[in-house]
């Protein structure tokens, strides 16, 4: 089985985030960035499908600039089999990382496709429906529950998508709590949180990372259309929080509700 699993290049979440006086950005100096947390989650859950199924194989996809493979190196010393850089200096919309992974997947010959159910800098979560879409393929999004586990020690390794027999059983959440569906294969399964919790690098991993195949492809050479369709026009930062007060009494507290807040 060949399972294809993307990465994508964000800053820190826990670094602080300033907009360019302008609106037309985040200030990118001395910002740190890493995997993706959702995307991270799949490269794991990627890693125990191999795990499981001896003979798999797991590539990794990023599309961006060229420091993206250091996050390609990342996934590649938690034990990623090879990876592959599309290099395009230029903001691309999620219609355009659709349809470059779906060419991808096709060369490829993926017979299923892990991703973070979104990003954390623009929270889009439409790139895994929209492949979907174009590949024709099933789709399973939210994956989030290991399934017959008594204790998180028996969950440490175990794949929380069962695969076999030529389809996929994902526990997934909904509105109204957990949902289980079973899709046949290929098809594009999106990760939650609460499906696994990613390892760390090991040394020895970091160090068999160097040797591992890292692919680079200039964009313009996949013969795509990647022209944005959607452009964010302008960024504002959220409003600073008024400091709170205190109350004397749940009268003075019903009052300031009633007569300010206006919420009751």
């Amino acid at each position: 089985m060949k399972i294809l699993a993307t990465v994508k290049r964000v800053p820190d979440p826990n670094a602080t985030i300033k907009v360019k006086p302008d609106g037309s950005g985040i200030v990118t100096d001395n910002l740190k960035y890493v995997v993706n947390p959702f995307d991270e989650i799949a490269i794991e859950e990627a890693l125990r499908l191999k795990a499981a199924d001896a003979g798999s194989e797991v590539v990794l996809v990023s599309i961006g600039a060229k420091a993206s493979a250091e996050q390609l190196r990342t996934g590649l010393a938690m034990g990623a089999d090879r990876a592959v850089l599309v290099v395009a200096e230029e903001e691309i919309d999620s219609l355009g990382v659709a349809r470059i992974l779906h060419k991808l997947t096709k060369d490829e010959g993926a017979d299923i496709v892990l991703m973070g159910k979104q990003a954390i800098d623009d929270d889009a979560n439409q790139t895994g429906q929209m492949l979907a879409a174009l590949l024709g393929w099933p789709q399973a999004t939210f994956a989030s529950k290991v399934e017959s586990l008594e204790s998180e020690e028996e969950k440490k390794g175990v794949p929380g998508i069962a695969v076999g027999g030529g389809s996929a059983k994902v526990v997934r959440e909904v509105d109204g709590g957990l949902e289980t569906i079973e899709v046949p294969l290929p098809a594009v399964v999106t990760v939650d949180l609460r499906l696994n919790v990613p390892r760390y690098a090991s040394l020895p991993g970091i160090m068999k990372a160097r040797k591992k195949e890292l692919k680079e492809i200039p964009v313009a050479e996949l013969g795509l259309d990647v022209t944005p369709k959607l452009k964010i026009r302008k960024l504002t930062p959220p409003p600073k929080r008024e400091a709170g007060r205190k109350v004397g009494s749940v009268q003075e507290l019903v009052q300031v509700l009633h007569n300010e807040a206006k919420v009751i």
